[in-house]
């Protein structure tokens, strides 16, 4: 029984070497320290100690060589069978051996049993493992910030899972995915590399394809002068999948930043329009001056006249009646975006005309027709008269009051109708 269980456990010696010599991001020096390693910890498991043992491995042929060194000692005098061998049983294997010198006998771990290898298997994989993880993280570590492309390799509800050109796993959560991206097993989808966590060493490299640093790194690659440094991209602000403004500078006075970035009729931001599911993408000029970018910023509406606050990082803008759906956008959108380009909380208004500003009345007088807690909610937002709700944009009065549309809608036709 025994012979037929040491016959069979030496395929699974094979099959052993055959996982591990073909190990992905490990060097060869480094595998073999680890098989070494490996059969020493299981040497040392049954011997006591692994000291007189000469491993010797050879990944790539997947085999490997054991040999116990012992001393020669008189019959009858071997205190540790380990590291000693009698003189009678050193001459079995060479006739001429004498006292003190040293035997090397080959070692057939095989012999060991099931048990020995399975537990060589079990430490193999361990370490093959750690070290699989550490090649990983260290891989990727340094590259945040950098575009990387995978094949899609399945597709969950929270995230979907890539895999790099080494068979790699990449991780795209559902937050960091463009809204209308679509995924389909086995298309290449390109994204960023956010971060790379490393809890317990098991990395987790997560991309993401709505970072503003996804869109800067493409415009990198689209425009040489962003490369060569000759323009800088200082600002970026995102809505992932609809809008998208950039602000620019450029370093050399012949070089326009905005055109550059543009090319000629749009040829340099149409590759990147299409990667990002046909996010709109405005380029405007950077300038320290926070008036001037805040105005820019809020284009194509032309600003009359703009009041910031410095401390509290807000401002008022003052456009005609007709630029003002411009400044607010879609949704809210262009406004967004202008205040998260700016770092100001942008708050945009009519202007007044100046038969216009002769009568106004203040909200107090319509406690007959508007509810008190309405009247004190538009209040709360700096709003006292009639007038200045009507230049107030209504997405604004919206959603700084805490309004619901319905309600907003009937306190503006009151109003109105008071001036009609």
């Amino acid at each position: 029984m025994a012979t037929k269980k040491t016959d069979s456990a030496m395929p699974n010696m094979i099959e052993t070497f055959k996982d591990f010599k073909e190990t992905k991001n490990i060097d060869r020096t480094t595998l073999v320290s680890v098989l070494e390693e490996s059969f020493r910890n299981v040497i040392a498991k049954i011997f006591g100690s692994d000291e007189n043992f000469d491993v010797i491995v050879n990944p790539d042929k997947g085999d490997f060589e054991i040999y116990r060194n012992r001393i020669v000692v008189a019959d009858g005098e071997v205190q540790d069978e380990n590291k000693q061998i009698a003189l009678s049983e050193a001459q079995k294997i060479e006739p001429d051996y004498e006292e003190g010198e040293e035997v090397s006998e080959r070692v057939d771990f095989a012999k060991f049993g099931r048990r020995a290898i399975l537990n060589l298997r079990q430490t193999l994989a361990s370490k093959i493992l750690e070290l699989e993880h550490d090649s990983l993280y260290n891989k990727y570590k340094d590259r945040v910030g950098q575009i990387v492309a995978g094949e899609v390799y399945q597709t969950w509800k929270r995230e979907v899972l890539l895999v790099d050109d080494e068979g790699n796993e990449l991780i795209l959560p559902k937050a960091e995915q463009i809204p209308s991206d679509q995924y389909r097993k086995g298309e290449t989808v390109r994204a960023i590399i956010l971060r790379v966590d490393n809890e317990n060493n098991n990395p987790k490299i997560i991309l993401s394809r709505t970072s503003p640093v996804f869109l800067e790194r493409l415009l990198e690659a689209e425009v040489p002068e962003i490369n060569d440094g000759l323009i800088s991209i200082k600002k970026i602000a995102r809505m992932p999948g609809e809008r998208a403004k950039i602000a620019v500078e450029s370093y050399d006075e012949r070089i326009d930043p905005v055109g550059a970035c543009v090319g000629v009729k749009g040829s340099r931001v149409h590759g990147i329009v299409r990667e990002l599911c046909n996010e709109n993408i405005d380029v405007i000029n950077y300038t320290a001056n926070t008036k001037l970018f805040i105005q820019r910023a809020l284009s194509p509406a032309k600003v009359s006249s703009i009041s910031i606050d410095e401390e509290s990082r807000k401002a008022e803008v003052f456009l005609k009646p007709e630029e003002v759906s411009l400044a607010i956008g879609r949704g809210g959108l262009n406004i967004k975006l202008a205040s998260m380009l700016t770092e100001y909380t942008i708050d945009v208004f009519r202007e007044i005309e100046e038969n216009e500003a002769e009568e106004d009345i203040y909200l107090e007088e319509f406690a007959d027709e508007i509810d008190q807690w309405i009247i004190d909610a538009i209040k709360g937002i700096g709003l006292d008269t009639a007038k200045a709700v009507l230049n107030a944009p209504r997405e604004m009065l919206v959603e700084k009051a805490d309004l619901e549309e319905e309600t907003v809608d009937n306190l503006l036709n009151v109003l109105r109708a008071e001036f009609e």
